[in-house]
């Protein structure tokens, strides 16, 4: 738990202690289901909105994976000027299957069954690793900054720096649906 904000204690009560009186709150969503086990289902600020729909990146990503073809899936919201925002996902195969305009076709479908049509990526750019810090963690704001076309940011923390140049290349070349 984040103990407060250097030389801001005003904002350390409003972000983390304002929304749920007396209890402390990150912004990372969870559940308890009926045996008492707690389920982590990712940050509540990190949607997309599609035509009007909140859909969460998290169930997006779950249901890719989800997927027995894929080992591994990002997804980022990008400017669209039809939708206001199209779901983007960057997918890593398991080491036997071979990317094509088929699987993503397939990887489509799949979301569109497991959650419904609005959640269906309009792009899937498959890539041998995603940009993480030596962490571990995605660095979906790289990810955004590739999906929309823009200069990246800061990419020290990055565990490997050229992902994100192979990424932007793949990307580049990735069939859109319309």
């Amino acid at each position: 738990m984040l103990r407060g904000i250097y030389g801001d204690p005003e904002r350390y009560q409003q972000t983390y202690w304002s929304r749920f009186p007396g209890r402390y709150f990150a912004g990372d969503g969870a559940k308890v289901d009926a045996e008492g086990y707690l389920w982590l289902v990712g940050r509540v600020d990190d949607v997309m909105n599609v035509s009007g729909h909140r859909i969460s990146t998290t169930e997006v990503e779950s249901a890719l994976v989800d997927n027995p073809k894929v080992a591994e899936a990002a997804v980022v919201g990008a400017k669209d000027d039809t939708t206001g925002q199209a779901i983007i996902a960057f997918v890593t195969l398991k080491g036997d299957q071979a990317a094509g305009e088929e699987v993503g076709e397939e990887l489509r479908r799949h979301v569109t069954t497991k959650i419904g049509p609005i959640s269906r990526p309009r792009t899937v750019i498959f890539t041998d690793d995603l940009p993480k810090t030596r962490s571990g963690k995605i660095m979906r704001r790289l990810l955004r900054d590739v999906a929309e076309g823009r200069d990246l940011g800061d990419t020290t923390t990055l565990a490997d720096p050229g992902v994100v140049e192979e990424i932007r290349r793949r990307a580049a070349a990735a069939p859109q649906e319309d």
